[in-house]
């Protein structure tokens, strides 16, 4: 009676084995799949990000020659961003109705440049990148020009296309 018994709890466990290993295969291959879905889309390029208008001011607030740092909403914020869905631009306004702007972020690691009006440069701090007014690299590590936003003039507001920044 002990060898019967023996043998039903043996198939039991090798049922129940055979149960957790299908399961915990079935549940990996749903985890992957919903990891690798997103992934090749995203390097297949299917996810295109917004370029929204966004606006900075009006045109009678910005003076002819000066640069200034004007601030915007990211084009694609994540619900829980908050405060870092925020995001700034130098402008310039060229003539009447002209405006020019650069991004905030040194094309060589993405480090915040500053305008320095006296010096007529960009600089960035981190590791001594220097720009040109016209957003040309003057000297340092900077391997391209700073990124431009397009601008226009809608209605009386000065408005820039917002769209993310390459850094490298």
């Amino acid at each position: 009676m002990t060898e019967v018994t023996s043998a039903a709890q043996l198939t039991d466990e090798t049922g129940r084995r055979r149960f957790l290993s299908r399961l915990s295969l079935a549940l990996g291959a749903i985890g992957a799949a919903l990891v690798s879905v997103p992934s090749v889309g995203f390097l297949l390029g299917l996810r295109s990000t917004p370029r929204i208008w966004r606006s900075v001011g009006r045109l009678e607030n910005f003076q002819i020659g000066n640069t200034v740092e004007v601030s915007f909403v990211d084009p694609s914020p994540l619900p829980w961003s908050g405060v870092t869905a925020q995001t700034a631009a130098w402008l310039r306004r060229v003539s009447t109705q002209e405006f020019v702007a650069f991004s905030m972020y040194c094309t060589h690691l993405g480090c915040p440049v500053r305008w320095l009006p006296d010096a007529d440069l960009f600089m960035c701090p981190c590791h001594g990148g220097v720009y040109y007014r016209d957003g040309r690299v003057a000297s340092g590590p900077p391997p391209r020009p700073l990124f431009r936003y397009p601008v226009r003039i809608r209605n009386g507001m000065v408005e820039i296309l917002a769209s993310p920044v390459p850094i490298t």
